[in-house]
């Protein structure tokens, strides 16, 4: 025996589900009136068995596994709150920085990856990755990812010319010098302000004739002769009390591209050298990076050398090198001639790509 529907046929009733007088007593009439017999229903439940036995178990189990662990993933992230990050802006507009002892920022805590040099350190920069990538994408972060697994053998094997002592990221294009190109329109915006950097280091320079050391610099060692710095941004940090000295000049900062402000690796200062000073030879802490030098006041007798190969700074021109490799810098000339000044900028290196950017970014953020 089979069913049978009592009415009208199907054609019959489409005509009256698309009669706008329908009403739901009629419909439920129409329901109650189909009829089931045994015949029927065994066919159905014989129909539903068949199709699980045709579904693969397999399929099913991990459709069901992924569906749980992207439902347990949207909550963990749901829950959690993000961490306020400060720009070098924000810090400029507040009080000064903690941690700012005569203008230069001394690291407070022995967990900070910029000055950690342990067998932990890999472990925390891959946390960190791993934290960027739960809140952001994975997507291109391959180098990094890279980078980090295998960061001991990197510092460890690297040649004796460049061996960054932080951070190596593989894969870039290394070359001691760069051309002005490589991040031109950071190189022509700095050319064009060369005398109001000047003007404000003239300023600034003039306090040297009322004590040793004004407030602001910093001293620095050297086996012979003296050199002093003037930070506007030190790893990441913003100076406060210095840029409210260089007001000028820390707005053309906020002018530039390809500026690191926003990690450990981003410096900004003015650099100088005073005759019969020689920089020991060392290494930059990461390749991810190039350091501008753009000269202020460039006597003779001065020379920064760059994996072996020595190059002079000119007034009003930006010089480009990766400090990663083995660089030191000298003056050799006479007292007449006076000190040699650069204003010097951290830029990111030209192949490191956006994504990267903001990755390195969280992962070596201040404090981090």
């Amino acid at each position: 025996m089979v069913w049978v529907p009592w009415g009208p046929q199907k054609t019959d009733w489409l005509t009256w589900l698309q009669t706008p007088n329908a009403s739901p007593k009629m419909s439920l009439e129409w329901l109650v009136a189909w009829g089931w017999s045994l015949d029927g229903l065994r066919d159905c439940i014989a129909t539903g068995i068949q199709s699980v036995r045709d579904c693969d178990t397999t399929a099913v189990v991990t459709v069901a596994c992924l569906l749980v662990l992207f439902v347990w993933y949207c909550y963990h992230v749901g829950r959690e709150q993000p961490r306020p990050y400060v720009s070098v802006n924000a810090l400029m507009q507040g009080p000064d920085a903690n941690g700012l002892q005569n203008g230069f920022v001394y690291c407070q805590s022995p967990e900070c990856v910029r000055c950690s040099h342990n067998g932990g350190l890999n472990q925390k920069l891959y946390h960190n990755l791993q934290e960027y990538a739960k809140r952001y994408s994975w997507s291109g972060m391959g180098r990094i990812h890279k980078g980090i697994r295998e960061q001991g053998r990197y510092l460890s094997s690297r040649p004796c010319i460049q061996k960054p002592e932080v951070f190596f990221l593989p894969d870039l294009p290394t070359a001691p010098y760069f051309s002005r190109d490589a991040q031109k329109h950071d190189v022509e915006l700095l050319e064009r302000n060369f005398q109001t950097i000047l003007c404000e280091f003239e300023t600034l320079y003039k306090a040297f004739s009322n004590c040793s050391l004004p407030q602001g610099w910093k001293m620095n060692s050297t086996p012979s002769g003296e050199w002093v710095t003037f930070y506007l941004v030190n790893q990441g940090v913003c100076v406060p009390r210095n840029c409210r000295k260089c007001p000028r000049t820390y707005r053309l900062l906020g002018s530039l591209r390809t500026c690191i402000g926003n990690n450990v690796f981003g410096n900004a200062c003015i650099s100088v050298l005073s005759p019969g000073t020689v920089i020991t030879e060392h290494y930059g802490p990461t390749n991810i990076r190039i350091r501008c030098h753009l000269g202020l006041k460039t006597p003779g007798g001065c020379e920064l050398v760059v994996g072996g190969e020595p190059q002079c700074w000119a007034e009003g021109r930006c010089l480009l090198f990766d400090d990663s490799f083995l660089h030191t810098a000298f003056h050799e000339g006479s007292a007449e001639d006076g000190p040699r000044v650069v204003f010097m900028v951290d830029l990111w290196h030209p192949n490191v790509a956006a994504a990267e950017r903001q990755a390195l970014d969280f992962i070596f953020a201040p404090g981090r």
